[in-house]
């Protein structure tokens, strides 16, 4: 199948670790691969028990992380992120796991006030978080998923749960935190519909919302929560399949700043901290400040789960007072980095993929390269390269 394989959320009830584990099994990820790939981590005394259940006549997968005994042990992020770096996993899989390890991290820091090597991973640490978290990113890397989209998280409405901390109102602080800036939906279903590692999934691995016209499906895989409720079923559905529009649609978080009193000199190094931070893209326009003062415009481009770093930076590495964000919607061309056989040797090429056709534009800096050994004009170079 050509294209980008996505995988679809749809938090029919919200989405927890283990409803999102179960759903991804429903749409074709074998449970003996599971297993035998969480094997690779030093973490014993659990079984997994995968059954299928119905819920208002829909056949959906209730999986859950029974214990051999209670888990007791409290790790820190460091802890987490060594247990998952020091095995035989996927590099994809664990990027993507310490990713969502961190977003909780960064949320419970938040909460509570304290740095987050200081945290102690209590629900978030146990052993079926781990789990949850690390046997999700088997699954999307079994299935080639290159990108993931989600409708509106939908979460109960204010009640309480008991903790490891006590009894807290739901969404539980955690959850908020981490869907600060994702689009919400608050229901009128009292209770945790959605939990802090369900939010964090969606948070560090989505791109944003996609509309369903825009997939040819695949697999569809449902994954079942342990209460019923009257009004709807308790489930999260994925779907898995590829994009059907050429340049499809992404969320986007656009922020800005207008500096009319800094050293034009730290421009370059502010910009190169921005995308060092997660910047999609990052860029200086020259404005017309009041007064008639002439000054400069910071815009970056941004997801939304690093918003907060960006905004950050923006404020401790320039001069500006405030910033401005606004969440908006862009299509992008699929394009890739591929090397590629020239007079030259080797060299890097970008690729871009437009309704089915592949065009080649080389890479800026291999250019750079290849004109100050070959020493040729630059512009030489990119004509002979065919550009």
């Amino acid at each position: 199948m050509n294209g980008t394989r996505i995988a679809y959320f749809d938090t029919i009830a919200g989405i927890s670790g283990d409803m999102t584990l179960g759903a991804l099994i429903d749409a074709g990820v074998p449970i003996e691969h599971i297993k035998s790939e969480l094997a690779k981590l030093d973490l014993p005394g659990y079984n997994l028990s995968v059954k299928h259940v119905q819920q208002n006549g829909i056949t959906s997968i209730k999986l859950d992380v029974e214990l051999e005994k209670e888990d007791k042990q409290h790790r820190h992020y460091s802890d987490i992120k060594n247990l998952i770096e020091s095995n035989g996993l996927p590099k994809k899989v664990k990027d993507n796991s310490i990713a969502i390890f961190l977003t909780l991290a960064q949320a419970e820091a938040k909460v509570h006030s304290i740095p987050i090597d200081k945290i102690h991973f209590h629900e978030v640490g146990a052993v079926d978080s781990i789990v949850d978290i690390v046997g999700t990113a088997i699954c999307l890397d079994y299935l080639g998923i290159d990108s993931i989209y989600s409708s509106p998280v939908k979460t109960g409405a204010s009640s309480t749960i008991k903790s490891a901390h006590g009894i807290i109102p739901t969404p539980a602080p955690a959850t908020m935190e981490i869907l600060r800036g994702y689009p919400v939906v608050f229901s009128d279903i009292p209770g945790e519909l959605t939990t802090p590692t369900g939010a964090a999934i969606i948070k560090t691995l989505s791109r944003g919302m996609l509309t369903m016209e825009n997939i040819i499906i695949d697999t569809i895989g449902y994954g079942s929560g342990t209460k019923r409720f009257e009004k709807l079923p308790n489930l999260l559905r994925v779907v898995t399949g590829t994009l059907q529009s050429v340049a499809p649609e992404e969320d986007i978080m656009v922020v800005e700043a207008n500096i009319d009193d800094m050293n034009p000199e730290l421009y370059p190094y502010v910009l190169e901290k921005l995308l060092a931070a997660g910047a999609r893209d990052a860029f200086v326009t020259p404005v017309i400040m009041k007064k008639g003062r002439p000054g400069s415009m910071v815009t970056v481009l941004c997801t939304t789960a690093t918003l907060d770093r960006i905004i950050k930076l923006l404020l401790v590495e320039t001069t500006t007072l405030g910033v401005r964000y606004q969440q908006m919607r862009r299509k992008i061309l699929k394009r890739d980095i591929k090397t590629v056989d020239t007079e030259f040797g080797p060299v890097k090429m970008k690729t871009v993929e437009v309704d089915g056709r592949e065009y080649t534009r080389p890479e800026f800096e291999e250019c750079k390269r290849i004109a100050e050994e070959k020493n040729l004009p630059l512009i030489e170079v990119y004509r002979r390269l065919g550009n």
